[in-house]
């Protein structure tokens, strides 16, 4: 039996979840705050300043099987709400990401010990909330598998440092680059502990190059795609001026916003931004300027994004360094293409000018070639968007479920 750890949860956990439960090798499930359709929790959602809520919820099928401590992230969900950014402050505040997971790890750590007599033989854990968790699992001889979501810290600190360099203007949004040396030394000892890494994607795999020392065996699962509608809104039918084009995700340089903000000027009429996504915490006054410029929607859930990408022409996400990539799979599935970069999962599916584009980091002109070519010959945004449709088609997240069960289950 298993154990899976993650302080917050996201898609690619609850289908990790999905695929241990079929396979009836689920033990426990350990996280911040979980609730079912239904009950108290649940409803309470519906209220704006709870609607945090609604991104918490899990199939009923889990019941029994999640333990949750949950005490920090309501603060850090009420510090955000009232804000009191001292309170989650990036690594040091009291109720911040990272004291979160810091707590969760710990929390788990002292479950794992008090059930060392159940028949538990490995545990799933997620960067900077596994070292606690790991150090008592090698001690009761648990198998330890590190699913590394977003990629190597020390690759990416190379890139950002350049970044940093190269467009100072954004250097407050690259908060990769406020981490402490004992949280990076942190992620190093979790890899070390582990027995199995997972990745998403080659990209994440080709990171892990720059970890000094020996690594454990590295294992790319790829993601699925969510649920491709048979009622496909043909992209072309929709008004071609403007171009609707959008981005989603953290606002972020990471992520290349500025390479969005600079790639739409010049175009002016012709073309409409939408950007989704929460800022970084940290002051950005040309971010600031750039999004008066634009339609802007700091949070959506997850329904309501899946359904601006359907009514978008094309999904901008020129990212520098990600691990996967979720937005990009997600529109893909709406049958929204993408612009994109290697520096994500988008290399191991997508070719270019066939079922998406793929350009080069920080090349706007790129970006903009192709844009002017969609304007041109707006049939295209169609044909791609149908084929990129079918790429989602073809590894749905039941596939995810069971490799994930299977190479876990398999390698105990």
């Amino acid at each position: 039996m298993l154990i899976l750890s993650h302080p917050t949860g996201n898609e690619f956990v609850r289908y990790a979840l999905r695929g241990l439960l079929d396979e009836n090798y689920l033990h426990q499930y350990y996280t911040s705050i979980a609730c079912f359709e239904g009950d108290l929790l649940f409803n309470l959602g519906q209220f704006k300043q709870l609607s945090e809520l609604r991104k918490r919820v899990y199939d009923n099928s889990l019941k029994g099987k999640i333990k949750t401590s949950s005490y920090d992230e309501w603060m850090r969900q009420l510090a955000i709400k009232i804000g009191a950014k001292s309170l989650f402050k990036h690594e040091f505040g009291r109720f911040s990401v990272d004291a979160v997971y810091r707590k969760h790890d710990l929390f788990v750590a002292k479950n794992i010990r008090f059930n060392r007599n159940r028949n538990i033989n490995g545990v799933i854990a997620y960067e900077d909330a596994a070292q606690s968790t790991f150090q008592v699992a090698k001690e009761l001889n648990l198998t330890r598998y590190y699913d590394l979501s977003i990629g190597y810290w020390k690759y990416a600190k190379t890139i950002l440092e350049l970044e940093k360099e190269r467009n100072p203007a954004y250097a407050s949004t690259l908060t990769g680059l406020f981490n402490s040396d004992e949280k990076l030394a942190k992620k190093d000892s979790e890899l070390a502990l582990s027995d199995h890494i997972i990745v998403a994607s080659q990209f994440t795999k080709e990171t892990l190059s720059a970890y000094n020392g020996k690594l454990s065996p590295i294992s790319v699962i790829p993601y699925g795609f969510p649920p491709v509608s048979d009622n496909y809104k043909i992209k072309s039918d929709l008004p071609i001026v403007p171009l609707k084009l959008l981005f989603v995700g953290g606002l972020t340089q990471r992520k290349g916003i500025a390479e969005v903000f600079e790639a739409v000027k010049g175009f002016k009429q012709h073309i409409e931004l939408t950007v989704i996504g929460r800022k970084t915490g940290f002051d950005c006054p040309i971010l600031d300027r750039e999004l008066l410029k634009h339609r802007y929607i700091p949070s959506l859930n997850h329904k309501l994004i899946l359904e601006e990408m359907a009514n978008h022409h094309v999904l901008i996400f020129p990212s520098l360094f990600e691990g996967f990539g979720m937005v990009i799979s997600e529109a893909m599935s709406q049958g929204t293409p993408v612009i994109t970069t290697k520096r994500t999962a988008a290399a191991d599916f997508i070719e270019h000018k066939k079922n998406g584009w793929l350009v080069e980091p920080n090349n706007v002109d790129q970006i903009k070639t192709i844009i002017s070519e969609l304007l041109i010959s707006p049939n295209l945004i169609n044909e791609i968007g149908v084929a990129a449709q079918n790429t989602a088609r073809n590894r749905p997240w039941s596939m995810y479920s069971k490799e994930m069960a299977a190479f876990t289950i398999n390698n105990i």
